[in-house]
């Protein structure tokens, strides 16, 4: 159920374009961030909506406070890096990967997802003069001037709250504000957008139409990212609140099921909710050569219990690979900002956001970790964006839809 350390690491990663390897085609990077475009970005709130980054917080010889490398460990997300890209907070996500719809398939994945909620206020607990668990809009902007990153808490994939819907509030009470019903394969709440097999309840299935009045009535912001074209239009017409798509891309500059169509962008942001812009499939993967897979299998699987100096370890060997063959182009900046731009001419500056995800597949060239984000405020700076549109996709367009979630909740409290 872990997010094996290969889709970082292996040829997994290679294959969908996020090998971080020198593309001898590539355009060249972004120019750095002038001085005054950085002190403009550290003023503006910033968060971004899907951090994949609890998946490292067991990793032993790991630690969220030290500075690391996407070269030497593959991660992208540390305080260092937070502060040196002026990221003051964002959702840390409870990831389950999709299993087996069963009484025992559920069993496994509660725990599994009910332990990451417990590593992630376990690393808060563990730094509480950096960190500090969110469970409201305001108090993104306490924590921030407090001096702390603020965490809030999402689900990626609900196959974990199985056919109980109870553990829906359990988890909504260890912090959990955001919640997407379905992954990559159909579960028993909702049809993803890239199963194979297709359709089967074309949109929520009867228990998914209860999961989703019961995210309204607890107040955690339903999140379509992942979920197929069926999910979005029922669930802007059937939310009681507007809805987010976490990170998500558009369809327009790469036509890909995880991806939105202009119409669906143009619905979810004319219902009040928000597209936060994902840099993975950005563009066509390309197969590597014979030679370079056959090297990549010889390395054989990275466990996902490994240490940090295991990992690290592997890394060396990519090097040394990347050394000795040509690996496929990857997606650059200038692809991810196609994607927002476009997103913000369909939707406008009041319904875009950013969830790149951040150790969970993402990064391109030019936008490797945390660390590059001032860029995507240069550039839209340089697109003629205000900086109050600039600080509504930071941040503003969320917290509205944090709050406007819990505004909803309270109005039914009781009833």
């Amino acid at each position: 159920m872990r997010r094996l350390l290969t889709v970082l690491l292996g040829s997994a990663a290679l294959l969908t374009g996020v090998a971080h390897a020198a593309d001898k085609k590539a355009p060249e990077k972004p120019a750095e961030v002038p001085k005054a475009i950085k002190t403009l970005h550290d003023g503006f709130l910033t968060l971004d909506t899907h951090l994949d980054t609890p998946e490292h917080f067991a990793r032993q010889g790991w630690s969220m406070i030290d500075r690391h490398a996407v070269a030497e460990d593959g991660t992208q997300v540390d305080l260092p890096r937070m502060k040196a890209g002026g990221l003051d907070g964002g959702f840390f996500v409870i990831y389950t990967g999709q299993g087996e719809l069963t009484a025992e398939g559920y069993r496994k994945a509660r725990d599994f997802a009910l332990n990451r909620a417990t590593e992630i206020r376990e690393m808060v607990a563990a730094h509480p003069d950096q960190f500090e668990l969110a469970y409201t809009a305001e108090d993104a902007a306490r924590i921030n001037k407090a001096g702390k990153v603020f965490v809030f808490q999402s689900i990626e994939n609900s196959w974990p709250i199985g056919e109980d819907l109870t553990l829906l509030e359990t988890f909504y009470k260890t912090g959990v504000r955001m919640a997407g019903p379905v992954h990559f394969r159909n579960n028993q709440f909702a049809d993803s957008s890239t199963d194979p097999k297709g359709k089967i309840w074309h949109g929520y299935s009867p228990l998914g139409l209860r999961w989703l009045a019961e995210a309204n009535r607890l107040g955690i912001l339903v999140d379509v990212s992942h979920a197929s074209d069926d999910i979005v239009d029922q669930s802007v017409a059937l939310s009681k609140a507007p809805i987010i798509a976490s990170h998500s891309g558009a369809k327009a500059i790469f036509d890909h099921p995880r991806n939105l169509d202009d119409a669906r962008i143009k619905k979810i942001a004319d219902s009040g909710g928000a597209i936060c812009i994902n840099s993975v499939y950005l563009k066509a993967s390309e197969q590597p050569s014979p030679e370079l897979m056959a090297a990549l299998k010889a390395l054989g699987p990275l466990d996902d219990e490994a240490t940090e100096a295991q990992v690290k370890a592997r890394m060396v060997k990519m090097a040394a690979l990347k050394a000795q063959y040509t690996f496929p182009p990857r997606a650059n900046f200038e692809t991810f900002m196609a994607s927002m731009l476009h997103t913000l001419k369909i939707a406008g500056p009041k319904a875009v956001c950013i969830g790149a995800d951040w150790d969970g597949g993402g990064g391109v060239e030019g936008l490797e970790d945390v660390a590059d984000l001032p860029k995507i405020t240069a550039r839209l700076k340089a697109e003629g964006y205000s900086d109050a549109d600039i600080q509504a996709i930071w941040s503003g367009n969320v917290l509205r839809l944090i709050a406007g979630a819990q505004a909803y909740a309270k109005s039914v409290a009781g009833k």
